[in-house]
């Protein structure tokens, strides 16, 4: 019996895995199945089985889909990989075996409650704490199939997650009636199933089918340079020469009638923001734009500095030059650049961890210096207060950077400063050919969704391409190619629903889950009470 429980968490991390290797996010409706099958058993089996073993049962689960689905971070850090997937895959078990132990304590329904409001407050979790990677939060694994995620708009793609645990439980109770305790299938839950199952995917495909965009078009290029971050960008190629090359992908595509040029992120180097006048690439792409394209403007990734004065208010992340005589900060940041135009800024301010941040660094700032080389830049980061936007003409643009695309609610922060289109820049070269660069594209595929921006994506060695509002990609470039895009893209102001409310299903998730801790905490009180005032009563 052993092997076949243990086949079971198996199948589930493989179930689990396969929406983000390009199968069908349905699949996620029947991949708790298994495991719950295997907690069943060990709830029935109770006797022989402890709590402690149906954890050990769930972790092959989250190690197999944590492993499976992002193997791809070993080629920027094998210690790195190892540490996310180990890490992971423990705090998903965890909230298992939490759920579990509520099951044991206070029945099968309040724990799967429980297990629902926990789930969905771990992923809110991931979107905002120190230690963030909510790469596999379940609502992720329908990225490819927005004909039936329309609805996103409105919730964010934790609503795509309360729809998959939803199902997997509704499901779960059908087959353990029918099959394990030779009940009749009440017909008032199938129903119920059907329902919530198909319900949203009718809302979608109709939604999806009468949506119209306004025509709105602004014309963008977007260039991918396709220089190679490991042996090129930082070492091997020269600044000039990546500058040469940026401008001759722009120019391939640019016609007077263009609005923007959208290069990826840090693509170009050592730029001072104490100077940016003085910048000679910033300097040469303005010229550029004055000599051929007036009425466009630049906006492209660069590794920048901040020089502060003794006295200055200091930031996050400042650093200090070994004889002290420099104290600065460094950003991952988007240049706006505009003929005649002073050049703004954005810094990039969802970092990744361990590779842009040191998380909890009041604690852990010994560790700094084994932050990994992503970017050009090691050790953490500088980072801005709030989203800003760029204003040119009619568009104003939210320019998330890298990481950045995969967090609805941050991105609601550029809409909410007036953001009518998102331009997306990243290098996900970083992560060669794998599954890893495909996932990040997808992800903004569901941005579009949730905001219904049209989206431009620059990527370094790809894929670059263009996003409608109902997520569909409507150009792309290939992997690892020097070339670019271009075409109209249109505007879009109205705010969604999600815009305005942003992750409300997470935070509603956190206060159930609350109000059902301090439930299990009364209930454990009155329930020692009760045994102290039996044993006064009847002293041995």
């Amino acid at each position: 019996m052993k092997g076949k429980l243990l086949l079971s968490s198996i199948l589930t991390g493989i179930l689990l895995s396969l929406p983000w290797l390009n199968f069908s996010g349905t699949l996620l409706f029947v991949a708790f199945i298994p495991l719950l099958y295997t907690e069943h058993y060990v709830l029935t089996n109770r006797h022989r089985y402890n709590a402690f073993v149906f954890w050990l049962y769930t972790l092959p689960s989250f190690l197999i889909w944590n492993v499976l689905t992002t193997w791809w971070i070993t080629y920027a850090t094998v210690p790195g990989g190892i540490f996310a997937y180990l890490a992971n895959s423990f705090l998903m078990s965890v909230v298992w075996w939490l759920s579990h132990v509520v099951k044991r304590y206070k029945g099968e329904a309040y724990g799967n409650l429980f297990f629902v409001f926990l789930w969905i407050g771990f992923e809110f979790l991931h979107y905002n704490w120190d230690i963030s990677w909510p790469w596999l939060t379940l609502g992720n694994g329908f990225a490819n199939d927005v004909f039936i995620i329309q609805w996103y708009e409105y919730t964010g793609v934790l609503g795509g997650t309360l729809w998959v645990l939803i199902i997997n439980l509704i499901i779960w109770s059908v087959l353990k009636n029918s099959l394990l305790i030779s009940k009749k299938p009440n017909n008032k839950v199938l129903i119920i199933l059907l329902v919530i199952l198909f319900l949203p995917i009718f809302f979608s495909a109709t939604r999806y089918l009468r949506y119209k965009e306004e025509v709105n078009p602004v014309n963008i290029v977007v260039t991918q340079p396709n220089i190679d971050p490991y042996t090129d960008k930082f070492s091997g190629m020269s600044y000039e020469k990546q500058l040469t090359r940026l401008i001759e992908v722009s120019d391939s595509l640019g016609t007077p009638e263009t609005d923007f040029f959208i290069g990826p992120e840090t693509a170009l180097h050592e730029v001072w923001e104490n100077n940016l006048s003085r910048n000679r690439h910033v300097w040469l792409l303005k010229r550029h734009l004055r000599y051929y394209y007036p009425n466009a403007a630049f906006i492209v990734g660069a590794s920048s500095y901040l020089e502060f004065q003794a006295g200055d208010t200091l930031p996050q992340g400042v650093r200090y030059r070994h004889d002290s005589t420099l104290i600065y900060c460094a950003y991952n940041t988007a240049l706006f650049i505009r003929p005649g135009e002073k050049t703004e800024i954005y810094h990039k301010s969802k970092l990744v961890s361990g590779v842009e941040k040191m998380p909890y660094k009041k604690y852990l700032k010994f560790l700094e210096t084994l932050i990994i080389d992503l970017g050009g830049m090691t050790g953490t980061l500088g980072t801005q207060e709030e989203p800003s936007v760029f204003r040119h003409g009619k568009t104003v643009a939210g320019v998330p950077v890298c990481y950045e695309s995969g967090y609805g609610e941050y991105m609601s922060g550029f809409v909410k400063k007036e953001a009518n289109i998102f331009f997306v820049i990243t290098n996900d070269g970083w992560w060669k050919n794998s599954p890893g660069y495909k996932q990040h594209l997808s992800f903004s595929r569901l941005r579009a969704i949730e905001f219904r921006r049209s989206i431009a994506r620059s990527a370094n060695t790809g894929i670059s391409c263009f996003i409608n509002q109902r997520g569909d990609i409507t150009q792309r470039t290939e992997w690892w190619k020097k070339t670019s895009i271009s075409g109209p893209l249109n505007l879009n102001g109205k705010m969604t629903f999600y815009a305005k409310s942003g992750d409300y299903i997470g935070r509603a998730g956190v206060f159930m889950l609350v109000l059902m801790l301090l439930n299990i905490l009364i209930d454990f009180l009155r329930g020692r009470r009760v045994h102290t005032k039996k044993n006064r009563i009847n002293p041995d």
